[in-house]
This record gives structure tokens, sequence and C-alpha cells, in this order.
């Protein structure tokens, strides 16, 4: 009897570690952050070992960002399949920091207050948060603008990192896709 107390006592104050198909050893396992890197770092990884590049461009005045940073990059299936797919980078459009990218060196503009970097990356049309893929094979870069879900982000990641980029259109691989993160 103190057993069945003891175990329904547990499942009472934790019911999320019983969830269906929800491992909550896994959860806690993969609770960590993404190894955020400079767009530098990343490029001296893509010339080792060819991958796209994720670029998270967001402002600190951002809220949208904090909150994508807080439900969407903090997802442990996110940033596992980010980690094995991408080289990240979290980029404030706003840094004073020069950024070289391709032998060229993007300087932060006062009159518009935004780094050249992410202007050159948006084609001009800043929005934060964006997601921005990079793609290995070097053409231009991929802009998504806004907050995305797990969901929507899953979409988009796999996209990009199984492959389909280049060889299936966007709207049809949507059409058959189906999410399996939450």
């Amino acid at each position: 009897m103190l057993k069945i107390c003891l175990l329904l006592g547990l499942f009472l104050v934790r019911p999320d570690m019983y969830a269906a198909g929800d491992n909550y050893l896994q959860r806690v396992a993969a609770k960590k952050e993404i190894a955020w890197l400079t767009v530098e770092e990343a490029m001296e990884k893509m010339e080792k070992e060819k991958r796209p590049i994720l670029i998270d461009l967001y402002t600190d005045w951002c809220g949208w960002c904090k909150v994508m940073d807080k439900e969407t990059y903090s997802n442990g299936k996110v940033i596992a399949y980010i980690e094995e797919n991408f080289y990240p980078v979290k980029l404030n459009a706003e840094t004073r920091k020069v950024i070289s990218f391709r032998g060229r060196e993007f300087k932060y503009k006062p009159e518009y207050k935004v780094n050249e970097f992410a202007a050159l990356l948006t084609q001009g049309n800043l929005s934060y948060p964006s997601t921005i893929i990079l793609p290995a094979d070097g053409t231009p870069p991929q802009t998504i603008p806004g907050y995305l879900k797990v969901p929507d982000m899953e979409l988009v990641l796999r996209y990009f990192g199984d492959g389909h980029y280049g060889k299936t259109d966007f709207q049809a691989y949507h059409k058959s896709f189906k999410n399996t993160w939450n």
C-alpha cells in the first residue's frame, strides 16, 4: 500500500514525467542551450565541413526575439537539430562590431542604426526576429522574417537541413510536410 501511495504521490506531483510518448529523463538531459557562433567562426567551420549557416537576427529591444529565444530556441529538438545540421549564429542587427564575411568588412551605420551585414542579409527588409539561412552551396541568403513557433521552425530547418532546398519547391514541400515537434 505504501508503494502505491508513493507512486501515486509522485504522479500527482510531476504528471509531466509520465506523459504519453515523452521521456522525462531524455527531456531533462536534452535541455541545454545552442552553442551560438560568430559569423567568422561559422565561416571557419564551413571551410572544414559544408553545412548551411542559420542566423538568428535580433535586436536587444525586440520583444518577439526574446519570446523566440525562450520558446523556440530552448526546445530540445530544435537545439539538437540545429547543432547537428547547421552552424548557428546569433547576430544583433545593431552590433557596432565589424563583421568580416567573404573578404568584406561590414560596419555599423549610425544613420540607419544597423550593421551593414544585417541589411545585406535581409536585402534591406529588416524585420526582427528573422531567421536567415546561408545555404552551404553559396547561393543567396534565404530570409524568413518574424517569430517562428517550434512547428514552423521544424518546417524551415528540415527543408534546408534535410537537403530539400534547391531540389524541391518550398510550397510543394510545405504541403507534404508532417510536423513531429511540438
